[in-house]
């Protein structure tokens, strides 16, 4: 069975908050903010913590790892977890929790204890998990790549955001306030964590988990599988070979993204000698590019798919991961400031459209196990992280680990030629496009004549009003 009444525009209804799908939209995204900012909120701040905690290379290289490491575990889970009690409770119940790790990281006073909650911390960032899957089931599939990349790029400028939010916020409590800075990076974090606390609950209230209703309900009515079907649906979608190419796919491109937001704000202070807010502000470039970079890979997903079905999407994924390894490899060589900033916005625009392209294929892998498809593919994001982690904890040095991550993008984007359908589920979904795309200009043209009735409305009324005027 498969969700019905899901909605086929997302621009032309984007402020219509009435409509659940778009409120959901609205809601999805801001969660996946609030989480990515608190995920890493500390980053900007590392260099005051290093300080502080006199952490070495090595230990801020497992801080680095910490933080992506356990949100493998979490994204697996959470995919499992949305298809059985539905994505509203499940980004309840993770922003609740979420909020206690990401203030709790304030008590840590030795290296163990901060890594302990950056640890604890990773789990938020299963929320990219139940973001994707909210979307999906939202909208249909002549928009849903748009939806997905919009609302999961929207979330991922949290990670811009935050890189020179948090030295601002930081910098109210020991200049404001008159805190030291030992003080002041443990309350801005506590801040963040009481701020996600009320996103959890606001996202209970204002949201729904389909657009027909929630899936408790759904069930009863036999709208949806029962729930024991859930796990073997899970490891079905498991056996599916195209799921861990996509996992490694993502790996190459989120889990990238995740990397340089950790490491963004350290390499520019300490390879171009710059001050803590001039680094965070330069490291904010790459993750402001959400604002309309992953956007923009879930349009030209849709559009690839419009022009040549299922494996046009695959062939866009091929194009911008390639782009993405290429960049990645002339930043790395970028030696003086005002060469490397445009390459990181160049890497940056190909690594987002990449993440886009990525989950404008996820929804059609396996539709029964939604949850399953987007909870593995998420889960490769951040094993691509761990990955990379441990490279900037060894010997080498960073430029030199940007060359050798960018020389494995390229070598990674061929795996997007892999990702086929059959010829039934490309007959099939291209019904569905068509279908979807049908119902989008049936909508449009109703507002189109409902607009023009209401302007023959005016008319007619002024007419009657001034009868010795001119008609119009």
């Amino acid at each position: 069975m498969e969700i019905q009444n899901k909605a086929t525009s997302l621009w032309g209804n984007f402020f219509n908050v009435k409509m659940v799908q778009i409120r959901t939209f609205h809601m999805t995204w801001f969660a996946f903010f609030s989480c990515f900012f608190a995920w890493f909120g500390i980053a900007p701040l590392m260099i005051i913590v290093r300080d502080e905690l006199q952490l070495t290379k090595s230990q801020v290289g497992w801080s680095i790892i910490a933080s992506v490491a356990v949100t493998v575990f979490a994204r697996f889970f959470i995919g499992w977890l949305c298809d059985r009690i539905g994505p509203r409770l499940s980004y309840t119940y993770l922003l609740i929790f979420g909020a206690f790790p990401v203030a709790g990281i304030g008590l840590a006073d030795s290296f163990e204890t901060f890594l302990f909650f950056r640890l604890l911390i990773g789990i938020i960032g299963a929320a990219f998990v139940i973001t994707q899957y909210h979307t999906t089931v939202m909208f249909a599939p002549n928009v849903v790549g748009t939806a997905n990349a919009t609302s999961a790029g929207w979330g991922n400028l949290g990670g811009g955001v935050t890189q020179f939010a948090m030295p601002m916020v930081f910098s109210v409590f020991v200049v404001g306030f008159g805190f030291s800075e030992a003080v002041g990076w443990r309350l801005s974090m506590m801040v963040v964590g009481c701020v996600i606390f009320v996103v959890g609950i606001a996202y209970y209230f204002l949201t729904q988990d389909a657009p027909e209703g929630n899936y408790k309900e759904l069930r009863e009515q036999g709208k949806l599988p029962p729930k024991k079907s859930v796990t073997a649906d899970y490891f079905r979608a498991m056996a599916d070979y195209r799921v861990w190419i996509l996992f490694l796919i993502y790996g190459a491109c989120f889990g990238i993204e995740l990397t340089v937001n950790n490491v963004a704000a350290l390499y520019f202070y300490d390879y171009f000698d710059l001050s803590l807010v001039a680094a965070g502000g330069v490291a904010a470039s790459f993750g402001l590019m959400n604002i309309f970079a992953r956007t923009l890979g879930g349009i030209f997903g849709d559009n690839f798919g419009a022009l040549w079905g299922l494996k046009g999407r695959s062939f866009w994924l091929f194009i911008v991961l390639l782009g993405e390894g290429c960049a990645l490899m002339v930043f790395s060589q970028m030696q003086v400031l005002f060469l490397a900033l445009p390459m990181l916005i160049i890497f940056s625009l190909f690594t987002q459209m990449a993440e886009g392209a990525t989950y404008s294929v996820v929804p059609f892998i396996n539709k029964k196990a939604l949850g399953a498809v987007a909870g593995v593919v998420g889960a490769g994001g951040n094993a691509g992280a761990v990955a990379a982690g441990f490279l900037f904890k060894g010997a080498m040095d960073w430029p030199d680990v940007f060359f050798v991550i960018g020389v494995t993008v390229a070598c990674a984007s061929v795996l997007a030629f892999f990702v086929r359908f059959s010829e039934a589920q490309e007959e099939e979904e291209k019904a569905n496009f068509e279908a979807a795309s049908l119902d989008a200009l049936r909508v449009r043209a109703e507002r189109a004549n409902a607009a023009l009735a209401q302007s023959v409305a005016v008319v007619e009324q002024w007419n009657a009003q001034h009868p010795e005027a001119p008609k119009s």
